[in-house]
């Protein structure tokens, strides 16, 4: 079964960790560093000729259009991050909408195709921003990437299908929602889908979260990002939680990935859910 291998392009100081530090007023005054981060993804996936999804900042593709052009012409799908990293539930429905709507017009100009992918800044669709689901299917959005099926302070909607799945949204409307991979642990689930958790936890949790969505007949879904492979990103002055959450264990990242790469199949997330469609029509 393939899986899905995705990217959330932004820079390292666009997280969300960084909020109170970094003032987005600042953010054109310093150096970037997000196009030879990503270069370095795309050296590595020519290497295992791997194909992944790209959720592309829309702030990003503004000031680095050839650099959408570049993932795009490596055989790669573009999908939109939204355009400034706010969370969506500290967005109004009417902002919401110009956010996906501008990034989806930005991305599919410069990469020449449709946009049918979104994920969320922080994975920000939560029960609070249910709202948001039904504008991106309007806004034409195919698929979505938002929802994490766990219980955290910023993030996720626990109880929510932890597997790819058509999800009714209202007014007869329907996303498919590929939400983050999670391992089932006693009647909980932790997340299994790559960023901080590949970095920081056993990567057996990873192949747990993989392999529980494979015995289902489920594709399952990576995430990273490329601060994550520049270890030599200069560092913020934030709380200790928040250093040990996004410098730890940077210089792992690479290699992790390529032992993920080593013992699981991935692709787009484009192919997976045309795989699964054809699937489920056979």
């Amino acid at each position: 079964m393939r899986n899905a291998l995705s990217f959330d392009v932004e820079e390292y100081f666009q997280v969300s960790n960084f909020e109170g530090v970094v003032p987005r007023d600042d953010w054109d005054s310093i150096p970037s560093r997000v196009v030879d981060s990503t270069q370095r993804i795309l050296d590595l996936l020519a290497r295992r000729e791997v194909r992944a999804t790209f959720f592309v900042l829309g702030w990003v593709a503004e000031r680095h259009p050839d650099l959408v052009r570049t993932i795009h012409d490596a055989g790669h799908e573009i999908a939109s991050h939204g355009m400034s990293h706010r969370l969506v539930y500290d967005l109004s429905p009417e902002e919401f909408r110009a956010e996906v709507e501008r990034s989806r017009d930005l991305l599919a100009e410069l990469s020449g195709e449709p946009v049918e992918g979104y994920r969320a800044p922080s994975f920000s669709i939560t029960p609070r921003s249910r709202w948001a689901l039904p504008i991106l299917a309007d806004a034409g959005y195919r698929y979505d990437s938002s929802v994490f099926p766990v219980a955290h302070p910023r993030y996720g909607w626990k109880g929510s299908d932890p597997y790819l799945h058509q999800r009714e949204v209202g007014d007869g409307s329907s996303l498919i929602e590929f939400p983050p991979t999670t391992a089932p642990w006693l009647r909980s689930r932790l997340p299994a889908a790559g960023g901080a958790y590949l970095r920081l936890l056993p990567l057996g949790l990873i192949r747990r979260g993989f392999r529980a969505s494979a015995k289902r007949g489920r594709p399952a879904i990576l995430y990273l990002h490329p601060w994550e492979f520049d270890p030599e990103q200069p560092r913020l002055p934030a709380g200790r939680l928040t250093r040990i959450r996004h410098y730890g264990n940077l210089h792992r990242t690479e290699s992790r990935l390529e032992k993920l790469l080593d013992e699981f199949e991935f692709t787009t997330v484009r192919e997976v859910l045309e795989a699964d469609a054809a699937t489920r029509a056979a």
